[in-house]
Formats: C-alpha cells, sequence, structure tokens
C-alpha cells in the first residue's frame, strides 16, 4: 500500500509540471494566416496597419494665434497667455489644437503610428492691444494732478511705478502740464493704482463715473469712470509758512520751515532750530499751507563767514531734532551785489556743509514780495531775511561725470523744454544728494561713462557704484524677432 501510494503521488507532480510548462496558443490572422499571439482584433500587426491609418482625420497643420504687442498666444475659447519658446506650456498649448477621432479604435486595440504635424504661428492682435490701439476704448482713467511749478514729485512718482511695475496694467500714460493721465480696461485696475498713490505720496481722491451705454433687457450698464487724485501743492526745498495752530501741534516749531523731502508725508525742518516734522496727507488737508517762493527765485549766495552752533536752546514740548544736520550761523552775500557791501545773516540747517567761499542757493525773503495770509500775521522779527536751501556746485561737470541713468515710463508728451530738462536735472542731483530718496529708486550704471570716485574735486556727492544695477536688455521676443521695450 505504501509503494502504490509513493507511485501515485509521483505522477501526480509529474502531471504538474507537464501542464505548468505548456506555452501560450496561437492563432491565425483572419487576412493572411500567420500564426500570431491573440489580440482583440485577430488581425496581425502588418494586416492591422495596412488597413486602418490611425492618423487620418487628424490635421496635419494647425495655425496658434500670437500677438505681437503683448507675447501672447491665444488658448481657446478665449484666453491669452504668455508661452516661452521650447515650454511645457506652449507644447500643452499645441497638443491641445489637435483634436483626435476617437472613432477608429477597434476593440480596444493599441496601435501606434509617427506623423509630422506643422503649426503655423499666425499674428492676430489681442482684445487688450486692440484697446491700446484705439486709445479711446478704455473703462477706467486717473488724473493725477500737482498745483506747483516743479516737477520733482512726479518724477519721484515716476521711479516708484516703474520700480514696482504699476504701469503693466495700462492701457496708455499721456503727460499734460501739470500731471500724469493713466488709462485702464478695468475699474479694478485703476483702483489698485489709486491704492499704490495712496501709499507713496501725500495725495487725496475724488470718483466719478459716466453711463456710456445700457442694454434695458439684460440690466447691463457700460460706464467710464474717472479718478481724480490731487497731490499736495508742495515739493521739496519749497520754503513754507504753517499755520499757528499746525506749527504748535508740531512741537511748537516756527511756522517757517524747509521742505527736505516729500515720499509719503511731507518731511519739513526749521533751518532756525533744526527740529523736523512729518505732515501726512490728512494732516496738510485739515491745515492746509503754500510755498512761498517760485523756483526760479532761487539766488546763489557765497558764504562770507559760517560758524556752527553747539547749544540749540529747546522749548518746552518741542519735537525731534535732526542728527544728520548741523546748525550754522552764516553771514551770505548775493553773487550778483559782489560790488556792494550787502550782506545778509541767518541760520541755516547747512552748517556741516558750508564753508566760507562756498556758493549756497537760497530765497532772499527780505526783498520778496510774499502774499501769504499766515506770514502776513507773524511779526516781521519772525521773518527771516534769507532762507538757504542747499549748496551749490558745477552742473556741467556733474553731468559729465554721472555714471548713473533711470528708466522712463513709455508716454505721450509734449516736447520737453529747457526748464523741463533743468527740472529733471534738479531731480538727478537730489537724488545724488539724499540717500533717503535715492533707496527707494532703482538706478542703473551706465556703462558709457568710465568709473570715478565717489566724490570729485569740489565735493559734491556722488552715487556709489554699490547702489547701482546692471541694466538688462531683452533683444528678442517669443517669435526669435526683435522686441520693442516698453521702458526707455
Amino acid at each position: 500500500m505504501n509503494v502504490c501510494f509513493l507511485k501515485l503521488a509521483y505522477r501526480t507532480m509529474e502531471y504538474m509540471t507537464e501542464s505548468t510548462d505548456r506555452s501560450p496558443g496561437h492563432i491565425l490572422c483572419c487576412e493572411c494566416g500567420v500564426p500570431i499571439s491573440p489580440n482583440p482584433a485577430n488581425i496581425c500587426v502588418a494586416c492591422l496597419r495596412s488597413k486602418v491609418d490611425i492618423s487620418q482625420g487628424i490635421p496635419k497643420q494647425v495655425s496658434v494665434s500670437f500677438c505681437k504687442q503683448c507675447q501672447r498666444y491665444f488658448q481657446p475659447p478665449g484666453t491669452w497667455i504668455q508661452c516661452a519658446l521650447e515650454s511645457r506650456e506652449l507644447l500643452a498649448l499645441c497638443l491641445k489644437k489637435i483634436k483626435a477621432p476617437l472613432s477608429k479604435v477597434m476593440n480596444g486595440a493599441i496601435l501606434q503610428q509617427v506623423f509630422v504635424v506643422d503649426y503655423v504661428v499666425q499674428s492676430q492682435m489681442c482684445g487688450d492691444c486692440h484697446r491700446v490701439e484705439a486709445k479711446d476704448f478704455w473703462k477706467a482713467v486717473i488724473q493725477v494732478r500737482q498745483k506747483t511749478l516743479h516737477k520733482k514729485t512726479f518724477y519721484y512718482l515716476e521711479q516708484l511705478i516703474l520700480k514696482y511695475g504699476m504701469h503693466q496694467n495700462t492701457l496708455r500714460i499721456k503727460e499734460i502740464h501739470d500731471g500724469l493721465d493713466f488709462y485702464y480696461s478695468s475699474k479694478q485696475h485703476a483702483q489698485k493704482m489709486v491704492e499704490f498713490l495712496q501709499c507713496t505720496v501725500p495725495c487725496r481722491y475724488k470718483a466719478s463715473q459716466r453711463l456710456i451705454s445700457q442694454d434695458i433687457h439684460s440690466n447691463t450698464y457700460n460706464y467710464k469712470s474717472t479718478f481724480s487724485v490731487e497731490i499736495v501743492p508742495v515739493c521739496k526745498d519749497n520754503v513754507v509758512c504753517l499755520s499757528p495752530k499746525l506749527a504748535q501741534s508740531l512741537g511748537n516749531m516756527n511756522q517757517i520751515c524747509v521742505c527736505i523731502r516729500v515720499t509719503s508725508a511731507i518731511h519739513l525742518i526749521d533751518p532756525n532750530t533744526l527740529q523736523v516734522a512729518d505732515i501726512d496727507g490728512s494732516t496738510f488737508w485739515s491745515h492746509p499751507f503754500n510755498s512761498l517762493c517760485h523756483p526760479k527765485q532761487l539766488e546763489e549766495f557765497i558764504v562770507m563767514e559760517c560758524s556752527i552752533v553747539r547749544d540749540i536752546k529747546r522749548t518746552a514740548g518741542a519735537g525731534m531734532i535732526s542728527k544728520k544736520h548741523a546748525l550754522g550761523e552764516v553771514w551770505v552775500q548775493k553773487t550778483s551785489e559782489m560790488n556792494t557791501d550787502k550782506q545778509y545773516f541767518c541760520r541755516t540747517h547747512l552748517g556741516h556743509l558750508l564753508n566760507p567761499g562756498d556758493l549756497v542757493l537760497g530765497f532772499d525773503l527780505a526783498n520778496c514780495n510774499l502774499n501769504d495770509e499766515h506770514v502776513n500775521k507773524m511779526n516781521s522779527d519772525r521773518v527771516p531775511d534769507v532762507v538757504l536751501i542747499k549748496k551749490s556746485y558745477d552742473r556741467t561737470k556733474r553731468q559729465r561725470r554721472r555714471n548713473w541713468k533711470l528708466k522712463e515710463l513709455a508716454r505721450e508728451r509734449e516736447n520737453m523744454d529747457t526748464d523741463d530738462e533743468r527740472q529733471y536735472q534738479d531731480f538727478l542731483e537730489d537724488l545724488e544728494e539724499d540717500e533717503a530718496i535715492r533707496k527707494n529708486v532703482n538706478i542703473y550704471r551706465d556703462s558709457t561713462i568710465p568709473v570715478e570716485s565717489d566724490t570729485d574735486d569740489e565735493g559734491a556727492p556722488r552715487i556709489s557704484l554699490a547702489e547701482m544695477l546692471e541694466d538688462l536688455h531683452i533683444s528678442q521676443d517669443a517669435t526669435g524677432e526683435e522686441g520693442a521695450s516698453m521702458m526707455t
């Protein structure tokens, strides 16, 4: 019994081994009769390729729309996207343009076939660029105005707009005599710009809208919005007279002050005590004041004597004292009156810069017709004869040695006259002299000017190479052609 059992087990194991080694069966192709492995179509690969062309119905040439103005491709149904050449985004866009017919699939069979599809790039202007070219198809406009005779604040604002890219959504920018106009395709973009202006310069605005068209059936309305932005009428280097109430609230400072800069607030300094104060937009509109003198009334003086005041008397409740300036008592004489003995005495916040023989620019208040309500109510002994503004250097030499440059907004502008050029040079000099303003501006190195020391023979301040950026030029667009730059 034991022997028979062993023989039976051995034969069973031999049978199981033979069954596991058996290879899969083959069938004959229904077309040519060649033995093949079973597949859902029961046809060999050669016959299947000869009978079925899976590329049939797929277009071998596809057009892609490209807008040269904004360098974007059209993605149906209504989107324009930016894609670099040989990028994943552009490949995905091209593949979506191919419509493969699924009716050619035979019983779940999987076929592979290689074929070439040509993509033709066609120029087509997008809707946004159409509105730019039309110049009248805008939904919102921002009218920025400043009632001053100098454009220093606008030059500074222009650099802030460039630095933070706030000009990218504008349809166009138009420069007029006393300000700038920004046009937008949507009200939301304009509101974002207004918020930016409120954070960068002291200003106020009013909003209005005008009905253009309406559809009574769908109850839709089409409006054009206008934002009127008014910047405070005070620029850097202006001499102002504060109201008694405002001067008292700022720490009992003198009413006659000098504006040393305008950023998000008006920065004032008292040339008689070096007391400083910052006035925001809301405070200014509650207690407004104006500039006492026109920028063209600046006169050139020569320093005859200069002494530093060491002990500054502070009154009760006085505000902060500037640590960047030195209080000086100087005797000056007009360069136009050198043939006379007439000299003027004044206190100035430029004591750390002035030496006998230096030239300085200032306002002659003693011989000036001051038409201001606050000045008319002041005692005459409280009004200084001369207010010095800044030290004077050789402008021609500074321009020749200036090895840096700024970018400008692409805008429609009137012909720049000599006064505009002089004001722009004043702004460039302010950047060299004031580090607080310079840190908010992108300054680019001018490779055409040789590198020299940071100061010249006269001691005029200059911008160091460490504060400059390299100027990058993008010479080609997405089509491989030369692209037009938005900024110059």
